[in-house]
């Protein structure tokens, strides 16, 4: 899976580094797929993995993404629409509605609340950011103990204006055996399409 999102984004220009975070017990497997990528081992969290990963980030680059492993089928078009909002004191991050109706529970799961799904989007990644930002909603984060789901919460906490852009819904995290099955007939489905193209 690995491997698709490098070949995505290795083919746009616009991307200078790629950084690959993971666990250090992974490196060497790791490394031996990311061949053209910067390895580096991760923290205890996503967020102190994302940390590591954009502290080594070398200074050439003005802007960065970040994006989760285990969403495999992003797109070159989803990738560079998500870059457009981004400038200095802008972010943005790509998503897509929420078409189900959400409940909030209580610990006895009694429903409490039901949310407007009308203003809800559910967050997927590449989530995109101006280095000098990203690293400041960083710092803030790791200063002020914050244990954040995605880099746009950071972001947010430090008042930097993130920007939703409409992916899609191929872009799926891959957490389940038969999520991995969807991702491979997918991606089959779109070298098929590539080749069948040329």
């Amino acid at each position: 899976m690995l491997s698709w999102s490098i070949r995505t984004f290795e083919s746009m220009p616009e991307i200078s580094d790629i950084i690959v975070v993971t666990e250090a017990e992974w490196l060497e497997q790791v490394a031996a797929v990311a061949t053209t990528c910067a390895v580096v081992p991760g923290g205890a969290t996503r967020q102190a993995s994302v940390y590591e990963g954009v502290r080594s980030l070398p200074a050439r680059c003005q802007a960065v993404l970040v994006h989760d492993g285990a969403r495999p089928l992003v797109t070159l078009e989803d990738t560079r629409r998500g870059m457009e909002p981004v400038r200095a004191g802008h972010a943005s991050l790509l998503g897509i509605p929420v078409v189900d109706t959400v409940k909030v529970v209580d610990a006895s799961n009694i429903v409490t609340q039901t949310l407007d799904r009308n203003v809800l989007w559910a967050a997927q990644t590449p989530q995109f950011a101006m280095l000098d930002d990203m690293r400041r909603a960083h710092e803030a984060g790791v200063r002020e103990r914050i244990d954040a789901t995605d880099d746009a919460m950071l972001l947010e906490r430090i008042g930097v204006h993130v920007h939703m852009v409409h992916g899609s819904p191929e872009n799926f995290k891959v957490t389940l055996p038969e999520d991995l099955a969807r991702a491979e007939y997918a991606m089959r489905h779109r070298l098929t399409a590539q080749h069948e193209a040329r």
